[in-house]
């Protein structure tokens, strides 16, 4: 039994593009979600009372 080298290296190359594709598309997905992240906390216009104003109900 021999064995098809032309075969195996076929392939060996698929998986490796396979790899590189999931490898890149997972960056960009991780890049994606990192800038959702830290774009969707919305400060809030007052964090502290204005305590010179609420006397002047």
């Amino acid at each position: 039994m021999e064995i098809n080298w032309i075969v195996i290296g076929v392939i060996a190359l698929v998986l490796i593009v396979l790899i590189l594709f999931m490898i890149r598309k997972n960056q960009k997905e991780k890049k994606k979600l990192m800038d959702f992240l830290n774009n969707d906390f919305k400060k809030s216009d007052e964090d502290e009372p204005d305590f010179d104003n609420s006397s002047e109900r």
